[in-house]
């Protein structure tokens, strides 16, 4: 008598348990043949308020206690990295731990992307064992699967590859400038509407967020150029330091003029926008924003 292998049990019930709970709440669930292994097992299109939306992702679908690890669970990449990383579709891994009856989910595009901005050969995807998928998170987990698809599109598509290389997330309304200098390190400019200052990024300083100011832009004999550039050294400092520099950062000459275009692009988003009420209500939410785009870099 032919029997059905243990884990191919426990594989299918994983499966059927994600797609119980999607199709629960509405989304369109639709089951990949196993005959062949390309490293999915659900396409998953996304509904609002009832009707479809063109919000696409694939799942990969793990089951089992083998997948458990000390900070949650793994799955392993082997040779899907390029389709996960580079698809059309994003591609998210979901892992259902029997013993529990609980599905946990992560990005796996998201993070096999981060991962190559670092020069890492990513085998596994994380799956953390805080990020539980259950009919309490699910619509969390929708918006920010929907918000992640749509950064594929136009402009949030730049910002998305961009955000990803450089491990923070920019919103569709910010001012992001991109540089590649001579020696092929890149840089990012990013201006939020209403700070007064501005974010540098650099792949060369393993994109550490620095805070930049135009008066923190040491440019070398200039004359504030009418922005104030410089402004916070003495004219002596400024008049005859030999290099330029911004935020402790030396800079090469083109750098320094790319950086004072982008200061000079941005200045009206520098400006108050409303009255200090609400600039002082908005200051701890855009500081926690800041603090925790820099630390997932």
């Amino acid at each position: 008598m032919t029997t059905i292998p243990s884990g191919r049990l426990v594989e299918q019930a994983a499966v059927n348990a994600l797609r119980t709970l999607l199709q629960s709440h509405g989304h369109v669930v639709e089951e990949i043949s196993g005959q062949n292994d390309y490293g999915e097992d659900l396409f998953v299109t996304f509904a609002d308020a009832g009707r479809v939306t063109n919000d696409v992702i694939k799942v990969q679908v793990k089951g089992g206690a083998s997948w458990r690890r000390s900070y949650g669970y793994a799955v392993p990449v082997r040779q899907h990295g390029e389709t996960w990383a580079n698809g059309n579709v994003p591609v998210f891994c979901v892992v259902f731990d029997p013993d529990t009856g609980r599905l946990h989910w992560a990005n796996a595009t998201e993070y096999l992307r981060r991962g190559a901005s670092r020069g890492s050969q990513v085998r596994t995807v994380r799956v953390p064992d805080t990020a539980v998928l259950d009919g309490d998170s699910l619509a969390s987990f929708v918006d920010k699967a929907r918000a992640y698809v749509g950064g594929y599109r136009g402009r949030n598509a730049v910002l998305a590859h961009l955000g990803e290389m450089a491990g923070v997330t920019f919103r569709s309304a910010d001012h992001v400038l991109h540089w590649v200098n001579e020696y092929g390190e890149q840089l990012i400019f990013w201006q939020r509407r209403g700070r007064p200052y501005a974010v540098l990024l650099h792949s060369d300083l393993d994109w550490e967020p620095v805070k930049i100011t135009p008066g923190r832009l040491l440019i070398p004999g200039d004359a504030h150029l009418g922005l104030g550039f410089g402004s916070d050294f003495p004219d002596e400092l400024r008049r005859f330091m030999p290099v330029a520099t911004v935020g402790g950062i030396v800079l090469n000459m083109p750098e320094a003029l790319w950086l004072a275009s982008c200061f000079s692009t941005t200045e009206w988003m520098r400006r108050d926008v409303e009255a200090g009420t609400e600039r002082v209500a908005d200051a701890y939410t855009e500081a926690s924003e800041f603090l925790a785009s820099s630390s997932s870099s």
